[in-house]
């Protein structure tokens, strides 16, 4: 039993955990504040869902940080975001490098200011030989935009005679995503209480246990995350079998026994 009371089983944690962090605007609207001020605290829930992440053994969080959608979002609020970015990826490499965790980005990172680039190349740089845990933020990124593109380099390499479409398999169209490598996500948890996936991973939660809560991101912190966990292990998850056929497999566990990435 961890320090909140939930008895977690580490041979069934998760090993890829993806969120959709919604509800700054709102977060700030609710205490009459601007909205880079909600962004500003959900930095604070990023912190600790990560150090938690890290403490129980989860492999893989993926974050959505910012989508495709959010460019058409106010000039002045992006441009916040973009600084808010930077300010964060340079605070937090230090603890980064102290607790193994390497950075990753996924997502149209072209389209970002070459300084927001620039240090996230950097924290990427520094991180990489790092392996207890990976860190994804999802950056500028949309689930159809991340299928349209693995369909383009897969049609050119079939124009190219470098692949046959009948070649073409899950597995294959797989590798071409930006999780190429990554086992999909186990858990997509959404604050908020929206019920949508917002153009999210759309390929890898296939088989993702959902949970949606009405907690506002910057409110969403380590009991609550922990609560979550505690519920999808008394999940069963068939993948489309019946439920003998998934007690004699056990997928879940089969799946933290590969080889990490």
């Amino acid at each position: 039993m961890n320090s909140s009371g939930f008895t977690l089983d580490p041979e069934r944690l998760p090993r890829h955990v993806a969120m959709i962090m919604d509800g700054n605007g709102r977060w700030a609207q609710k205490r009459s504040l601007n909205r880079i001020r909600g962004h500003t605290e959900g930095t604070e829930s990023v912190r600790e869902i990560v150090r938690t992440s890290r403490q129980i053994g989860i492999e893989i969080v993926t974050l959505y940080a910012f989508s495709t959608e959010n460019w058409k979002r106010p000039a002045q609020e992006v441009s916040a975001l973009m600084k808010l970015l930077k300010r964060f990826l340079k605070s937090e490499l230090s603890e980064m490098m102290e607790n193994e965790i390497r950075l990753n980005a996924i997502g149209a990172i072209e389209r970002f200011p070459e300084d927001v680039r620039e240090v996230l190349r950097q924290v990427m740089e520094a991180t990489r030989g790092n392996r207890k845990m990976t860190l994804n933020l999802a950056l500028s990124y949309g689930g159809r935009d991340e299928i349209v593109r693995a369909a383009r380099q897969l049609a050119t390499q079939v124009g190219s005679d470098q692949l046959s479409p009948e070649d073409i398999t899950e597995a294959v169209f797989s590798n071409h995503l930006y999780t190429r490598q990554m086992p999909d996500p186990d858990v997509l948890i959404r604050t908020s209480g929206e019920m949508r996936i917002s153009n999210f991973l759309l390929w890898q939660i296939a088989y993702s246990e959902i949970f949606v809560t009405e907690t506002l991101w910057p409110d969403f912190r380590r009991d609550e995350y922990l609560q979550i966990l505690s519920e999808y292990q008394k999940r069963e998850r068939r993948f489309g079998m019946t439920s003998s056929q998934t007690q004699k497999r056990s997928p879940d566990r089969q799946a933290r026994s590969s080889t990490t990435p």
